[in-house]
């Protein structure tokens, strides 16, 4: 038996019961916790070898205080029960590996298709126990380098304009005159353009508002490396959802790998050379067209789990009901 995250808090809005004692008793009577199998080790490593598929996620998630756990799930089962294969503490490729050793064999020499980060713990880990399994660089990681890249120099010029704007007032307290900052025709100050374009580099110009517009024509006009830097982040992003083949996203991100270097930007040059490192992992999206996004829902949905009980008292406790709803059948 298991009851959901939200039903003792719900019993104790609609039916006036005292949630905190049903949540005891669930736990020490009512509930099979005190007997649970894997209680021993439940705090270091969980592992549900029948829940094994082709295609596998692996990600990692903070479960209280900042601590990580490496989660490894089932994408063919979409987050619902018997996604969960594996949580481990920590993101030691050493301990994950340990742990997922209790799987066998047979059963890791199934997967077809692993979807991760960046991590190189995690392509370890994926190398090593699934090792006839195709690694696919999750496309969005790489996307976000991209944009963390042009907002970093957006930034960088933001601090400059706050500067400006300071040493302004300053000079003006020190004449004896007003200080009136200088705006451009859509009633933006330097600062404020750029604290303001924020979220419209993150997004197609086509998908601009007439404001967003209006405000990237003048942002690009006064910052041209911004409009470069945002062109070279845009490019990236259509060569995923434009090119559909390995090989014609190859000759792409050729052509880009040349447009980063005219261009001369640092943060872009470590873009590049983290893809130089990762070519074929990033390029095997191009097969299925996977991604992580499995992993990344089942990470919001512990949020939400930890949410729903205003943070985490027993963790053992915790990870035995993430169990009952995610790893066992229903």
């Amino acid at each position: 038996m298991d009851i959901s995250p939200t039903t003792c808090r719900t019993l104790e809005q609609y039916y006036h019961v005292n949630s905190n004692t049903l949540d005891k008793q669930y736990k020490d009577v009512l509930s099979d916790y005190r007997t649970w199998s894997e209680l021993e080790h439940a705090d270091e490593w969980l592992v549900f070898p029948d829940n094994v598929g082709r295609n596998l996620a692996i990600d990692e998630t903070s479960m209280s205080n900042g601590e990580l756990r490496t989660i490894v799930t089932n994408r063919d089962r979409h987050g619902k029960d018997q996604c969960l294969v594996a949580i481990v503490k920590g993101v030691k490729s050493e301990d994950v590996i340990n742990a997922l050793k209790h799987i066998p064999e047979a059963l890791l020499n199934i997967v077809e298709e692993v979807t991760l980060d960046l991590s190189d713990s995690m392509r370890k880990i994926v190398r090593t126990c699934f090792p006839k399994a195709m690694r696919v660089i999750d496309r969005f990681h790489i996307q976000k380098l991209a944009c963390d890249a042009v907002q970093e120099m957006r930034i960088k010029h933001r601090w400059d304009a706050i500067q400006e704007a300071n040493d302004d007032m300053e000079n003006a307290k020190l004449e004896g005159r007003e200080y009136v900052p200088f705006r451009y025709e859509n009633g933006d100050t330097r600062k404020e353009l750029l604290a303001r374009s924020r979220y419209l580099l993150f997004k197609s110009g086509e998908k601009w508002t007439l404001s967003q517009s209006k405000r990237a024509e003048i942002l690009f006009r006064e910052y041209p490396d911004l409009k470069t830097a945002y062109g070279l982040s845009h490019s990236l992003r259509m060569i995923f959802s434009k090119n559909t083949v390995k090989d014609a996203a190859r000759l792409s991100m050729a052509k880009w790998y040349n447009k980063v270097e005219e261009a001369g930007f640092r943060s872009f040059n470590v873009i590049a050379a983290t893809f130089y490192e990762h070519y074929d992992d990033i390029l095997n999206f191009y097969k299925n067209r996977s991604s992580n996004a499995a992993a990344e829902s089942f990470n919001a949905k512990i949020k939400a789990f930890r949410a729903s009980l205003r943070g985490i008292v027993d963790e053992k406790f915790f990870l035995y009901r993430l169990a009952k709803i995610y790893a066992y059948p229903h």
